[in-house]
C-alpha cells in the first residue's frame, strides 16, 4: 500500500475552511473541507467521505493542491477540439443567418439547419451534421424563436424619426398649456376578444402535444384600453363595436382618470374612429397620432399580448356576457398590478426631457 502524500503547510485548516465558505464552486468547497480535515489529523478515508469521494480521488486532489494551492481544486475542463470554422468564417456565417435566405437563390423563406449545413459546405467546404449546426448557432448567439409580424409597407426610418422628434412634437402640441402644468402620457388601443380565441404555449413533457379547447363560434367584443405607464394606471371599456361612438365613450373615460390639474397626451394609431373630426376631445386631453403601420410604438399592443397569455387564451366563452366578464376581469387584474403596467408600457423615447 502506498504511503500518504504529504500536504503543503502554507495553508492552515482554518484558512481552508474560510476559503470553502467563500467559494462559489461547490466542488472546490467540498475538496477544501476534505483537505482541512486531513490537516486537523483526520484519517484520509474519513476526510475523503466529507468531500463525497474515495481515498484515491482525495490523493489526486492533494497532488493538485500541493502544485497550485486552492486554485488547483477547481475542475479544469478540456476545451475540446478547435472549431473547424475560423473566426472569420464564423462571423460570415453569423451575418448570413442574420440576413436570412434569398428565396430566389436559396429556395427557402427561412433558414433550417439542413439549409445551413448545405450553405456551410458550399461556402467553406466543411460538412457538419445538421444537429451540430444547431449547436453551432447557439454558440454564435442565435436561438430558434417566433418572429414579430411587420407590415410590408412599414418605413423604419419614419419610426425612428418619430421617436427622435418626439420632444419637439410634444412641445408643439402643448405650447398653449399654462406653465408648470403636469403632463401625463397615455397610450390607447383596442383589442378584439371573442369566441374565436387564441391558444398560447405551455410547459409539457417532451414528445407530447397538449390539447386546449378552441371554439369555432364568432361572437366578440372590443376592449378599449389606455394606460399611463408613469402612474401605473389605466382606463378601459368593454364595448360591442369599434366605432366613433365607442371611441367617444372611451375618451371620456380616460379624461375622468387624468389627475386633477394635469393634462394628458393621448398617443394612438390612425384608425378612422381615432382621427375623425366627429370626436369631441375633452379639455384635459391632447391626441397625438403615431405613424402609419407602426404598432410597435404603442405599448398597449404588448398589454394585449400579456393579458391574452395570462388570462384570456385557452378558454371557451359560452356567451357574449361571458366575453365581457372575462375582458373586464382581465383588465381589473392588470390594474391591480401597477408595476406591470409600468414595466410593459414605459418607453424611453416618450419620456426624454421629463421625469416619468
Amino acid at each position: 500500500m502506498g504511503s500518504a502524500v504529504k500536504l503543503r503547510t502554507d495553508f492552515s485548516a482554518v484558512e481552508l475552511r474560510r476559503l470553502a465558505r467563500n467559494s462559489k464552486d461547490a466542488r472546490q468547497s467540498s475538496r477544501l473541507l476534505s483537505i482541512a480535515a486531513v490537516l486537523d489529523g483526520m484519517s484520509r478515508a474519513d476526510a475523503a467521505r466529507i468531500g463525497g469521494m474515495d481515498r484515491q480521488t482525495l490523493r489526486d486532489w492533494v497532488h493538485r493542491f500541493n502544485t497550485a494551492g486552492p486554485d488547483g481544486l477547481v475542475d479544469q475542463w478540456a476545451p475540446g477540439p478547435a472549431s473547424r470554422l475560423s473566426h472569420e468564417q464564423q462571423a460570415e456565417l453569423a451575418a448570413l443567418v442574420e440576413k436570412g435566405p434569398d428565396r430566389a437563390v436559396d429556395g427557402v423563406v427561412r433558414w433550417r439547419r439542413i439549409d445551413l449545413k448545405k450553405a456551410i459546405k458550399d461556402r467553406f467546404g466543411i460538412d457538419y451534421d445538421a444537429r451540430y449546426v444547431g449547436k453551432l448557432l447557439h454558440k454564435l448567439g442565435f436561438s430558434h424563436m417566433s418572429v414579430r409580424p411587420r407590415h410590408p409597407a412599414q418605413d423604419a426610418h419614419i419610426i425612428e424619426e418619430f421617436k427622435k422628434n418626439w420632444p419637439r412634437t410634444l412641445k408643439a402640441h402643448l405650447c398653449d398649456l399654462p406653465p408648470r402644468t403636469k403632463v401625463e402620457i397615455w397610450f390607447q388601443d383596442e383589442a378584439r376578444i371573442g369566441q374565436k380565441n387564441g391558444i398560447v404555449r405551455q410547459w409539457a413533457r417532451r414528445g407530447t402535444r397538449p390539447r386546449q379547447p378552441a371554439d369555432q363560434r364568432y361572437k366578440s367584443a372590443y376592449l378599449f384600453g389606455a394606460i399611463c405607464p408613469a402612474r401605473g394606471t389605466g382606463a378601459a371599456l368593454a364595448l360591442p363595436f369599434a366605432d366613433t361612438e365607442a371611441m367617444q365613450l372611451h375618451i371620456n373615460e380616460i379624461s375622468r382618470h387624468v389627475e386633477k390639474g394635469a393634462h394628458a397626451v393621448l398617443v394612438m394609431d390612425r384608425a378612422g374612429w381615432h382621427t375623425t373630426a366627429n370626436l369631441s376631445i375633452p379639455d384635459n386631453i391632447t391626441p397625438i397620432f403615431l405613424p402609419s403601420r407602426a404598432p410597435e410604438l404603442n405599448p398597449v399592443e404588448n398589454v394585449w399580448q400579456y393579458m391574452r397569455q395570462n388570462w384570456l387564451s385557452n378558454r371557451v366563452f359560452d356567451s357574449y356576457d361571458d366575453i365581457i366578464d372575462a375582458a373586464c376581469d382581465a383588465w381589473q387584474k392588470l390594474l391591480a398590478a401597477s408595476e406591470t403596467i409600468t414595466s410593459i408600457g414605459m418607453r424611453q423615447w416618450a419620456y426624454v426631457g421629463q421625469t416619468p
